[in-house]
């Protein structure tokens, strides 16, 4: 009798850590990505970054550009291009929604987070976001100060 495999994936940890500082979230969305070739490798080995990445819908369908890949050292032949265009897969009501919301100026579409599913496939937390004023992030950071004033007074 066989063993089923054990072995636990490391946790990814490929996030947009300044998106919560320079944006508003109006709307949260989880997409699958397209990937070819040694990409989904790359992904599992944490060897990529989503903070230059954005993203945009044209002709019913929805992109990540800017999203880095660093190739996969393993690979023999086929190399991807660390910065290519990749499409998101969502539903089309969704896709819907998304346009409609980002063509008012001023909204965008951002990545936040990159993660495997149960099912072992890269999906890719996206976010409506309205860009923070100066003054909301200087609000930001007088509510974090409050809180960390406030847990240490606690712990004391």
């Amino acid at each position: 009798m066989t063993q089923p495999n054990t072995k636990k994936q490391p946790e990814l940890n490929i996030r947009n850590k300044k998106a919560g500082f320079e944006y508003e979230f109006l709307d949260h969305y989880t997409a699958g990505i397209v990937l070819k070739g040694t990409e989904i490798k790359s992904i599992r080995l944490g060897k990529a970054s989503i903070n230059e990445a954005y993203c945009y819908v044209e002709k019913g369908e929805v992109f990540i550009k800017n999203m880095h890949i660093s190739p996969y050292e393993n690979a023999s032949f086929y190399k991807h291009d660390p910065k290519s265009v990749r499409k998101l897969l969502l539903n089309k009501h969704e896709i819907y929604k998304i346009f409609n919301k980002v063509k008012i100026e001023g909204i965008t579409l951002i990545p936040l987070k990159v993660f495997m599913s149960g099912a072992g496939r890269a999906k890719v937390d996206i976010a409506v976001v309205r860009g923070k004023k100066l003054y909301d992030k200087r609000q930001d950071i007088k509510e974090k100060d409050a809180k960390r004033e406030l847990g240490r007074i606690m712990k004391k």
